[in-house]
Order: C-alpha cells, then structure tokens, then sequence
C-alpha cells in the first residue's frame, strides 16, 4: 500500500495538495459502499503535517460544503449540539465524535470525559506521551453501520517558553475530497480549545489516515475540483476566517432555528454567534 508525507504551513494547501497527490500516486481498491458501475476509489496511507494550521487564509474555497456547514460542523466537535440524534435503536445516529471524545462510555464503568483528562495530565506533564482521547469501542464498532472514521487524538505540550499543544490526529478511512478539510478544520478548531484552557497556544497540527481516499463515485466532481486548482491563483483557492464570518452567523442562525435543539446547546450557540457577531 503507497504512503505519502505532506508538509505544509497552511490548513487548505496542505489538505490541497494531500487530495492531489491521492489522485496521482493512489492504488485501487474496492470498497464496501461501491454501487454497480462505480469505478475503484484511490487510496492512500497519509501523513499530513501542518506546521502553522492557524495561520490565514484558513479556508479552502473548494471544500464540497458550504461555510454555514463548516460552522455547524464545528459546533458538533466542540459543543456536540447533535449529541441529541444519537438513538442508534430509533434507526438514528450511532454516536458523534463530541459524545465519544466527552462522554466516553465504558462498559460496567459510565460516562468519562477523556478531553477534561487530557487538560488535567497536560497541566501536570507538557511533555507526557500519554495525554490522548480515543473513540474506537472495540466491543461496539466493528459490526455497526458507521463506524468511527476518528480513532483517536494525541497531544504533547513543545516548543520554548511554556510551549504550544501540538495534536496528532489518527483516522482508520477519511473521505479525502468530501470530508477531510471539515474534519481537519474541525479537529484543529477543538485544539484551540484544549489549549485555551490549558493556558498555551496551539501549535502544530499532524492528520493521520490509514485510508485517504477519494470514491469512484464522485471521480467527476473531483475532476471539477482539478480544473478549479489548476485555473486559480493560491490566493483566489483560498478564504479568510474573517470572509467566512457572516456565512458562520448563518449557521449558527440555522442551528438556533431547530426545533429540537437543547436548551443547553442553544446557550452556546447563543454565545458563539455573539463572539463571531462582535468582531
């Protein structure tokens, strides 16, 4: 299996050029949601590092979402605004990555809060090798519908002075095209948050993917996304978060606007949109 290796200051170039050279140097394979006709999907192991994730512009232009989505998409990592969905007996969502990383359930054991871990022994260690967050439930997830893309997060307090939280995130299958830039953006947005309360500012950022593939079935749509790279300035692939803003309002607009939102939840959407709104 073909491995690649990613170095790249910036969040959107480096996922840019991560599905890029997936597209070039990956092998075929099957897999197990192929339809009749799909052609193989490419895939390969990647490693990619981001070496300033927080720097702007922060946005690639040409992620398949919009930035409504990206905004609620990060509500759901950091705040689990849809941890209300999970039923998997009601034929609804097995699980969320917020549930699993804040509300770990441990067989015979309850509910553990792995990110509240972490904060505690990277307060007392920077520089343990044991800060981590896991979300694999090997009793659980082998056999389910959708299993777990996030297996875990790593974090390691370096750097001079009182250092940076530098965070390695380790994927089992990433969706390169289609979800990757959200799950980096996200992940990233959830270490500026682990730092803030842990009193450092975040630093580097590692993507890890067993499996970084682009489908068979959306072959077509990434051929669009090559033209679009190939006929843009970097400048012109790119946006701010500061552009993106308004569109981030939206979505925390959309959020508030559900029905069966949490009042809990509500509250921090509340308070979010009025931090994006004061800027």
């Amino acid at each position: 299996m073909k491995s690649i290796h990613i170095v790249e200051p910036s969040l959107p170039m480096a996922w840019e050029k991560a599905v890029i050279t997936c597209w070039g140097e990956g092998e075929t394979f099957r897999t197990e949601y192929d339809h009749t006709g799909d052609p193989a999907s490419k895939d390969v192991c990647a490693l990619i590092h981001v070496t300033d994730p927080f720097a702007e512009p922060r946005i690639h232009r040409a992620f398949p979402g919009g930035l409504d989505d990206l905004e609620k998409y990060r509500c759901e990592v950091l705040h689990g605004v849809h941890d209300h969905w999970v039923d998997p007996s009601a034929g609804k969502w097995e699980y969320t990555y917020h549930q699993r990383l804040f509300e770990y359930r441990v067989p015979a054991a309850g509910l553990f809060d792995q990110i509240a871990a972490v904060v505690v022994k990277l307060k007392s260690a920077g520089h343990t090798r044991r800060a981590q967050a896991v979300t694999w439930q090997v009793w659980n997830d082998m056999n389910i519908a959708d299993p777990a893309c996030l297996q875990r997060l790593w974090f390691r307090i370096a750097g001079p002075g009182e250092g940076r939280l530098h965070m390695n995130c380790h994927m089992r299958s990433n969706d390169a095209y289609k979800a990757a830039f959200m799950n980096m953006y996200a992940f990233t947005e959830l270490q500026r948050l682990i730092a803030e309360q842990i009193g450092v500012q975040p630093g580097e950022y590692i993507h890890i993917a067993d499996s970084f593939h682009i489908y068979g079935s959306y072959f077509d749509d990434f051929e669009g996304f090559l033209r679009t790279v190939s006929t843009r300035q970097p400048s012109d692939r790119v946006y701010t978060t500061d552009f993106a803003r308004q569109f981030f309002i939206e979505g925390c607009d959309a959020l508030l606007a559900e029905a069966d939102m949490p009042a809990d939840k509500k509250a921090i959407i509340e308070t979010r949109r009025t931090e994006l709104a004061s800027h």
